[in-house]
């Protein structure tokens, strides 16, 4: 603007912003929920609440933010999705001869297999129809909210190739005219492994999000955790459900202790230990004992197992590191992945050195799937480190920080750095 002028902020434009956000973060899926049971496909869903979140923005500034946002929401984002409907219906009667049949809406039950709207939306949108990755990134963004980075980041593959696996799943299903239909209770077995993945990288990418400022998303490590006790009291007898709820609140019980008051990240070896929730511990250590005792253990109770083992340790050079490599070795049985190899790796160096565990780690240099991982890189600088090999482990502390995109991780591998380069 000339002549002095200055932009005027209307009264409440900042408050409702805020108000906004704070609503996409808490009540996206439930909104979601609620619509996709209305507009019966997830694309009608998806565009309706979009266009809800964007009327909210004016409406709040102008009128005040309301005192149940997403009540708000989801009354607009439904409205929304029935007017397309009806005009479709308008549509059909006037041209029956140019328009194709469509399914009706969703035919949801009075007594439904599922009875969480959260829960129900993960399990219907892990359709058999999609490959499996598939499934679980479309879940993670049309249900979670995840951000597409943020989901290529827990594939380990880059934005704009998780973009288009993202575009092509979406075409997919408009293709194949796959309608929104909460899955029967005998459907839920076939759905269950990508429901559970769909949890377990929801708690990942809110227990250390991937961008950022802050070390945790509260909101995302809620939802899944949320979601985890849904599984239990739905699938009990499952035993992979109730080994995920314990990996999950096992992890969670040192969420207070994972950074300092100014919110610097602290290594495991340096958390206060008396300020872990033990009435998490107590419950998570209960549930994988459980889920071992069926003699068929999977990958998310095997991992709870090793969780429990740093929850019960005095201290972090008293750990029952050799059990927990062995446990490494039954979770790569299970779910072979470079990831819980460097994992393994670290482990192994408390057991065996930081020689041994450093060819470890080179060794996994070379899997193309760990290319921009910042983890191996950060972990092998520790290792040199721990060597005396200062200059290259200052080296890769670089490489590490180049990748990483959180802040507080990168404060904290800047500080490493600067610890070896006074």
């Amino acid at each position: 603007m000339s002549g002095g002028e200055r932009d005027v902020v209307p009264p409440g434009t900042a408050e409702a912003e805020r108000a906004v956000a704070d609503a996409h973060r808490r009540e996206w899926t439930f909104v979601l929920a609620a619509t996709a049971r209305v507009a019966g496909d997830f694309d009608l869903a998806e565009e309706s609440v979009q266009e809800a979140y964007v009327a909210a923005l004016g409406a709040w500034a102008r009128d005040g933010v309301p005192d149940r946002p997403g009540a708000w929401l989801t009354a607009t984002a439904r409205r929304k999705a029935l007017d397309v409907l009806r005009r479709r219906q308008v549509l059909r009667a006037k041209l029956p001869l140019l328009v194709e049949p469509e399914e009706a809406g969703p035919d949801i039950p009075d007594e439904v297999a599922v009875p969480d709207d959260r829960l129900r939306l993960v399990f219907t949108c892990c359709h058999p129809a999609l490959a499996r990755e598939a499934q679980v990134a479309l879940t993670l963004r049309l249900v979670c909210g995840v951000n597409t980075a943020d989901i290529a980041h827990a594939f380990l593959v880059a934005e704009p190739t998780m973009a288009a696996r993202l575009t092509r799943a979406k075409k997919k299903i408009a293709a194949a005219r796959l309608p929104y239909r909460v899955p029967e209770a005998a459907e839920l077995p076939e759905r269950l492994d990508a429901v559970l993945t769909v949890v377990h990288l929801l708690y990942t990418t809110g227990h250390i999000a991937p961008t950022g400022g802050d070390l945790v998303r509260a909101d995302l490590v809620d939802r899944a955790l949320h979601l985890a006790r849904m599984l239990a009291t739905l699938l009990p007898d499952e035993p992979e459900v109730p080994g995920l709820l314990a990996l999950l609140l096992l992890t969670d019980a040192r969420r207070a202790t994972r950074t300092d008051v100014e919110g610097r990240l602290l290594r495991l070896a340096d958390q206060d230990r008396s300020r872990w929730d033990r009435d998490a511990i107590d419950e998570g250590r209960r549930l994988v004992l459980g889920a071992f005792r069926t003699g068929r253990p999977g990958r998310y109770a095997v991992q709870a197992a090793i969780a429990s083992l740093h929850a019960l340790a005095p201290s972090y050079a008293a750990t029952d590191w050799p059990q927990i490599v062995k446990l490494y070795d039954m979770l790569l049985d299970r779910w072979p992945s470079p990831v819980v190899s460097l994992n393994r790796a670290v482990a192994v160096s408390m057991v065996d050195g930081p020689v041994v565990a450093l060819a470890e780690v080179d060794a996994l240099a070379e899997d193309p799937r760990l290319t921009g991982y910042h983890y191996l890189p950060a972990i092998r600088a520790d290792l040199l480190h721990r060597l005396g090999r200062d200059d290259e482990a200052a080296q890769a502390y670089r490489a590490a920080i180049d990748l990483v995109d959180n802040d507080a991780e990168r404060d904290f591998l800047t500080t490493r750095l600067a610890e070896l380069t006074p």
